[in-house]
């Protein structure tokens, strides 16, 4: 097996991503790790899928060393053509609708691709969880519109959590603690159409979120591990970059319940790797593009998440991925 990782930029990568993890477990188990970026995919005169790769066959001494290898462009530099046998993991956020259109042709060519470009289509937008009613979640209104979003704010006594509803890592959100602050509301809903697609989520406030935010690891069908995040003094965002700090959590029975009932809509629109965003055994998220967890998840958990990815990408491929 080949792995080819579809990733933003080079210099960008951290030892803690889930990206560097799921790469060195595959380096580890002897198969060689191609990462791509969106500016390396080509289609060339003979109509051939092919890119310019920062190319490592053999595992570094750590994680550290090879985000060192990447960010200093010291990598050996291969060309790849994509063949039947590669996989092809894109770890894009925000996502290049040029990087879509080359793993489409690559998927039609026999490369397994994760997780499937039309499903990040679908699945990056926070209306998809809004749309599944069957899934525990907070109360969720998806729009454009200042008028509908302050008419459904004032129902929520508990304040509402506007974000963009293509964004990621906390950027354009705001919580407004009472339906009475229709100034809040509005400015809340125009810093979210800056950072997205002009589309804005208005969610209920989860008064569980003062204890913190579950990300759960899911894996085509199978709940892997996760931990906690909490969020810093101040600050009503969990995310890691906006201060919040990890934690350990024990994966509870509601927990399973909570994946086994979104686990068939995950598998029915072709999701194959998620992070779990969850609040007071409710969904706030589903998280499709790059998902991470893997780092903190194994440190504070005890699980090896990243090798049971590569060993299930092993399964997918011709000869079991040797």
């Amino acid at each position: 097996m080949r792995l080819v990782i579809a990733i933003s930029r080079a210099a960008s990568l951290d030892a803690t991503y889930t990206t560097v993890h799921i790469a060195m477990a595959a380096l580890e188990r002897g198969h060689p790790v191609r990462f791509v970026e969106p500016w390396d995919f080509e289609v060339d005169p003979a109509g051939r899928l092919i890119a310019r790769a920062h190319a490592l066959d053999a595992p570094p001494a750590d994680r550290e060393v090879l985000v060192r290898l990447l960010a200093s462009r010291r990598a050996a530099r291969r060309y790849v053509e994509f063949t039947q046998g590669d996989v092809l993991l894109l770890r894009l956020n925000p996502m290049d609708a040029g990087v879509l259109a080359c793993a489409q042709i690559a998927r039609q060519r026999g490369v397994v691709v994760h997780n499937d470009p039309g499903t990040l289509l679908l699945t990056g937008h926070k209306g998809y969880i809004a749309a599944l009613d069957d899934v525990p979640r907070p109360r969720t209104l998806v729009t454009r519109s200042h008028t509908t979003a302050l008419l459904f704010a004032r129902e929520l006594k508990d304040g509402v959590v506007i974000k963009p509803a293509r964004a990621s890592g906390g950027r354009g959100a705001s919580l407004v603690h009472s339906p009475r602050q229709q100034q809040r509301i509005e400015s809340g809903f125009e810093e979210a159409r800056r950072h997205g697609d002009g589309y804005v989520v208005v969610q209920a406030y989860l008064p569980g979120a003062e204890v913190g935010e579950k990300r759960l690891v899911w894996l085509d069908g199978e709940l892997l591990g996760g931990y906690l995040r909490r969020r810093a003094p101040g600050e009503f965002r969990h995310n890691l970059h906006q201060g919040g700090t990890p934690a350990p959590c024990e994966i509870l029975a509601e927990d399973r319940a909570l994946v086994d009932r979104i686990t068939p809509f995950l598998l029915r629109d072709g999701v194959w790797l998620a992070g779990l965003d969850v609040i007071d055994g409710r969904i706030v998220e589903v998280n499709t593009h790059n998902p991470g967890g893997v780092h903190f998840g194994d440190m504070l958990g005890g699980t090896h998440m990243a090798r049971t990815i590569v060993q299930r990408m092993e399964s997918e491929v011709p000869g079991g991925g040797a």
